[in-house]
């Protein structure tokens, strides 16, 4: 075991050295997948796995991090400090069960410092069926132009227009609105993409060559972003399945909440990357939760995120400015204190353990 901060990183090159390292020194068999463009410092992009334990083990717990780039500073910290925790791999193993950490879902965001991938896509709301009709987000068209002004920072009309929405349509139906997902805006937020981008094909084939035999896989996805500084909420992830919920509950704890029953800190969501495990896995029980950690209020979020893909469409802003709005942007998924990475680790460190429990007790016949 290393001491907690030694276990977070700086930048997107450090983080994936401090893994590869720590997955070669526990022995793990290690995969990567480079990405076609390099990092913010000209550096390697990949998503890498680590598979500690047997290959196709029908125990599988995945555990993954940056789905949302610049959200894997904090996920890429639990999966580190957990290749180190010799009691934590030791429970593992001698409960038959077979670690895949995923490393960097989507580098190009965790390095450049975007929350979505190259192609300006939300990897968790790229999942759909693309074969048939995408959904359509009618509240989030109603807002695209108001969440994207000309200039940046928003002038004192587009700040009044927002809180006046706020203040008739509630929060709720604002985060709502914004952050479940659409398909019709290439350049807006929470873009869920026409196509399978790089990180949904590349986690497609990881999936199809991990979980193809398994007969119970568990997925623990960090996030940061939503509820109280440094609060882990457990969200479950996967169908709206009354009985797989359920099992969520059993493992992790009553605390667990649900998109599709409105006590989760998030909205009801489209094209999430779940989606993918019942294609790779159809013979499996599957049990999945996201670990989302609190940072900031829920307005900072969304302004931060504004302020962001306003950049990507100035490329021309002062190189201040530039600098602001990334700064800003990290603040909001990453909190950078001791305190802070103590919580999630400690949190993060329980719900490891409590997974390989509940998959170690079986649990019937797959759901």
């Amino acid at each position: 075991m290393i001491p907690i901060p030694e276990a977070f990183s700086a930048r997107y090159a450090q983080a994936r050295v401090k893994f590869l390292e720590a997955a070669a020194t526990a022995g793990t068999r290690i995969a990567s997948h480079n990405h076609p463009l390099p990092g913010r410092d000209g550096e390697v992009l990949a998503l890498d796995t680590a598979l500690d334990g047997p290959e196709q083990s029908e125990r599988l717990l995945i555990v993954s991090s940056a789905c949302h780039g610049v959200e894997g500073y904090c996920g890429s910290g639990v999966q580190v400090f957990a290749l180190h925790d010799a009691e934590w791999r030791a429970r593992a193993r001698d409960a038959g069960v077979a670690v895949l950490y995923i490393h960097a879902l989507n580098p190009y965001g965790f390095s450049h410092l975007r929350r979505v991938t190259h192609e300006n896509v939300d990897l968790n709301r790229n999942f759909p069926d693309f074969s048939q009709p995408l959904p359509v987000n009618e509240g989030y068209r109603r807002v695209h132009e108001l969440l994207l002004p000309a200039a940046w920072p928003p002038d004192a009309a587009n700040q009044a227009a927002v809180q006046t929405l706020i203040e008739r349509e509630g929060l709720p139906l604002w985060q709502a609105a914004v952050s479940g997902g659409q398909y019709e805006f290439a350049d807006g937020l929470f873009f869920g993409g026409q196509a399978p981008t790089w990180s949904h094909r590349t986690l497609r084939a990881v999936l199809a060559q991990h979980a193809g035999r398994a007969q119970q896989v568990a997925w623990i996805d960090l996030h940061t972003g939503l509820g109280p500084s440094g609060v882990g909420e457990r969200i479950y992830a996967g169908r709206d399945d009354a009985a797989a919920v359920a099992r969520a509950r059993r493992w992790w704890g009553d605390e667990v909440t649900s998109i599709y029953d409105g006590s989760s800190t998030s909205a009801l969501l489209t094209g999430l990357m779940w989606n993918a495990i019942y294609d790779a896995a159809p013979q499996a029980q599957f049990t999945g939760i996201a670990l989302e950690y609190g940072t900031e209020p829920i307005p900072e979020i969304i302004d931060a995120l504004r302020g962001d893909h306003w950049l990507a469409l100035h490329p021309e802003a002062p190189a201040e400015l530039a600098a602001q709005i990334k700064a800003r942007l990290l603040r909001a998924f990453y909190t950078d204190t001791d305190a802070w990475k103590g919580q999630i680790v400690s949190q993060a460190r329980q719900a490891l353990f409590q997974a390989v429990d509940g998959l170690a007790q079986g649990a019937g016949s797959p759901a």
